[in-house]
């Protein structure tokens, strides 16, 4: 299995794609196109992708990427996230004037970070990133705020550990495949739909999951750029698409709704000791 990711080694996303498949061979990517890119492309077999945290909310650029590509979700990952300060060793934390990361890793750690005087917070295109930007142009002055192992594979050092704003802090990703295989484990399914701007659309919407005891863990809206002021709804179903149930609830959500689509029939994922 080779799994495609965003960032630099040590990137959050490289530890959760190994946390999906442990002997992995992995392909870091510049951006979440080209990780998109690189499933479509057959470069590799698997995409992983963050979607939410549990402090800095949805990445809401892949939600766009999952319409725009047609790549069925085969799987997720949940990786519990510990931030740290990291920068050039010798560095004290005194001694910086500005802090490098992703803006998700930014968001995560905010109220640490108003700690810090006299200090310029720059938004990056990776945590990982950051700590290769500090190692290559040798940065004096300069944190990241980045992962364990991204120290240790760019020799920097840690100031201080486990910045982020709360203590239990997860990140949700969503893992892509060319194909969508069928499972006999799966127990869960992301649809997207739109619904008629009439009153009470929404509600009926949502009604045929809740009369059929489906649990919805999860409803993003997201705007349609070429209509103002409608929305795509993307929901997580506690269900298989192959159960009876979810199959006639999404039926009878077809036959109102203008566009449905389901974007993966997968496996939630469970923690060691979770039960399912």
């Amino acid at each position: 299995m080779r799994i495609a990711y965003q960032g630099e080694p040590g990137a959050y996303s490289e530890a959760a794609a190994f946390r999906f498949q442990p002997n992995a061979d992995v392909l870091p990517c510049e951006s979440f196109e080209s990780v998109f890119a690189a499933v479509a492309n057959e470069t590799v077999t698997h995409g992983i992708l963050p979607i939410e945290n549990t402090i800095g909310g949805t990445i809401h650029r892949n939600y766009d990427l999952l319409l725009q590509y047609e790549l069925p979700i085969i799987g997720e990952v949940k990786l519990p996230i510990v931030h740290n300060l990291l920068a050039l060793a010798g560095t004290d934390r005194s001694e910086l004037r500005r802090v490098y990361s992703h803006p998700q890793g930014l968001a995560q750690c905010e109220r640490f970070l108003r700690t810090l005087d006299n200090v310029e917070i720059v938004a990056t295109y990776d945590t990982a990133g950051s700590a290769k930007m500090i190692r290559d142009g040798q940065l004096k002055h300069t944190g990241a705020i980045a992962s364990v192992r991204a120290a240790e594979v760019f020799g920097l050092s840690i100031l201080q550990a486990g910045v982020q704003d709360f203590t239990v802090n997860t990140t949700r990703f969503l893992v892509i495949g060319k194909n969508q295989t069928p499972s006999d484990t799966a127990n869960k399914t992301t649809i997207v739909f739109t619904v008629p701007n009439d009153a009470g659309a929404l509600f009926k919407a949502l009604s045929v999951f809740a009369l059929r005891d489906i649990d919805m863990t999860k409803l993003e809206s997201r705007p349609i750029p070429e209509r103002p002021f409608e929305y795509l709804f993307y929901a997580d179903l506690s269900a298989a698409r192959e159960e009876l149930s979810c199959e006639r609830a999404l039926m009878h959500l077809a036959e109102f709704a203008p566009s449905l689509r389901t974007l993966g029939s997968y496996r939630r994922w469970e923690d060691p000791g979770e039960v399912s």
